[in-house]
């Protein structure tokens, strides 16, 4: 038994710069709070979240564009009204094109 005790204490002597540098890889690049991998996760994540900023803040300039037209010309809420939420005028019909498709309800089986 000390003899393979004292082969292994030979080998981890032997390459002991090699395990220290493998465990310092190990640790830096994936075991810690602040590893490589960690720090490519939350660049990721911050890009994601620009982008979500972006399509935000063109949402807002839209929304803000609209909202001052609605303000200054009061044909723009009838126009809105008509698009959005499909009100019609009292003389006026309004149909609906949809191509949607309809699910089949017919259950049975063909044996």
């Amino acid at each position: 038994m000390s003899i393979r005790i004292g082969v292994f204490w030979e080998l981890l002597n032997h390459y002991k710069y090699l395990i220290v540098v493998v465990l310092g890889v190990l640790v830096v690049g994936v075991i810690d709070d602040n590893s490589f991998m960690r720090r490519i996760q939350y660049e990721m994540q911050i890009s994601e979240l620009k982008e979500e900023i972006e399509r935000y803040n063109h949402r807002n300039d839209l929304d803000s564009k609209q909202l001052k037209e609605l303000k200054h010309d009061p044909k723009a809420i009838e126009k809105i009204a008509r698009e959005r939420y499909f009100m019609k005028a009292d003389d006026e019909d309004i149909y609906v094109l949809s191509d949607d498709i309809k699910p089949d309800n017919s259950n049975e089986t063909i044996e």
